[in-house]
């Protein structure tokens, strides 16, 4: 994570300095450290039960972070064969997959399942087409929709009554109905609510919903899954999950569960920005500063191509000056990027007095933030770095124009 000391700003031991001048500007840092730490916090939190983290990959799906969840234990959600390829190429065995797709063509369906891939089924169409398909030979498990408001932003609320996402819990009789059709081998029942719960007791209330439909419909479970949405500090006065209350509830819940259940299961969680978030820093330089007689600007190489999170989710991202150590003097100003529209990266912020070339910092950078960036305006996208260890590695090269041609095709006219 991006520290203060005495001589600028770290990244472990890296200086952020340092790291634009050997790998560019605007530049995404990963602190692997920080990561690690998040994911034995949530193994500590609930080790009283048999729990498996699944990482939401479509948070950060690059190789290098991909392996380091393999390396601590992690397995891996994924939402599209794309993401499922790139967990095989960094070394995650099919079992260790678990696929929720929403809405896909049938055939990608037919891919993963050739990929060995356990699906988790999300409409009574796709039930059906299974059923008729595979049958019993085919272990499945059920995203349910609960009817649960809950999340940071409609966006990115995922288990109300008009969401997109999952069988409504109210169709049970025609889940059921299909499971005994086709004789489908039902192994885990799934749930994933949103993300940024103000109360992390949503995760309870869901729960107890998996649960009353596993001990009345379901009695061969392998795993309760509870998805995520667990809530980290984007400022100092942020609301976040304190995961350890969290689990004691949930952990009690879930042991009354498993003995009237009569046997112990699996219960999972599938954190993307928990594990994340909080590592990544992006980095990008002051070209302009602008005094408007009512407003400050610092425009900065970068913009919503980059990071879109503020522009469409009204994310609050902490923002700080790293060139400028002073802070005796300061500054309101907006920071915004180059793109051709709108892009306020953040709104009258007190800054260290901005000059052109100073670096300008995004903190919890490290979830959908690369992984939703773009070519808008025929921009190129940022490099990656991991510092792990206290050694800065590039892990993905920064785009060039190469890149931006290399898929059109000219024609004659």
């Amino acid at each position: 994570m991006l520290q203060k000391k005495e001589n600028g700003y770290f990244i472990q031991n890296q200086s952020v300095n340092s790291l634009i001048e050997q790998f560019g500007s605007p530049l995404y840092v990963y602190d692997g450290q920080k990561i690690e730490e998040q994911i034995a916090s949530m193994k500590d939190a609930f080790k009283e039960v048999d729990v498996k983290l699944k990482f939401a990959c479509k948070a950060l799906t690059n190789i290098n972070i991909l392996k380091l969840m393999l390396k601590n234990g992690v397995d891996i959600d994924a939402v599209s064969i794309e993401e499922i390829k790139l967990a095989l190429h960094a070394g995650f065995q099919p079992s260790q997959i678990q696929y929720t797709p929403s809405g896909v063509a049938f055939s990608e369906i037919e891919e993963a399942v050739e990929l060995g891939i356990r699906l988790n089924i999300d409409s009574l169409q796709l039930l059906e087409k299974v059923g008729e398909t595979y049958g019993s030979k085919l272990p499945v498990a059920i995203r349910l929709n609960p009817s649960i408001m809950a999340g940071g932003n409609l966006k990115i609320s995922t288990g109300h009554a008009d969401s997109k996402f999952g069988i409504p819990i109210d169709y049970i009789d025609q889940i059921v109905e299909l499971v005994e059709k086709y004789d489908l081998k039902i192994v885990g029942l799934h749930q994933h609510n949103g993300s940024d719960f103000k109360d992390g007791s949503v995760i309870v209330t869901a729960m107890k919903k998996s649960i009353e439909v596993a001990e009345k419909y379901f009695h061969d479970l392998q795993f309760i899954d509870m998805g995520s949405g667990f809530k980290v500090a984007y400022h100092e006065e942020d609301h976040i999950t304190e995961i350890h209350e969290l689990a004691k509830s949930v952990v009690k819940e879930f042991h009354d569960f498993q003995e009237r259940y009569g046997r112990k299961i699996e219960l999972w969680f599938e954190p993307g920005k928990f594990l994340v978030s909080e590592s990544g820093t992006f980095l990008m330089t002051c070209n302009v500063v602008k005094h408007n007689p009512n407003r400050n600007f610092v425009h900065v190489d970068s913009g919503l191509n980059h990071l879109i999170r503020p522009m469409m989710y009204d994310a609050y991202h902490e923002i700080l000056n790293v060139s400028n150590l002073d802070d005796s003097q300061t500054e309101n100003y907006d920071v915004v990027g180059y793109i051709c529209e709108t892009d306020t990266m953040g709104k009258d912020r007190k800054l260290p007095v901005v000059k052109p070339g100073d670096i300008i910092a995004m903190k919890n950078a490290g979830a959908y933030c690369f992984s939703m960036s773009s070519n808008y305006n025929s921009r190129i996208k940022p490099a990656e770095v991991l510092v792990y260890n206290r050694k800065a590695q590039l892990i993905r090269e920064r785009e060039s124009m190469e890149d931006i041609f290399r898929h059109q095709i000219e024609v004659t006219f």
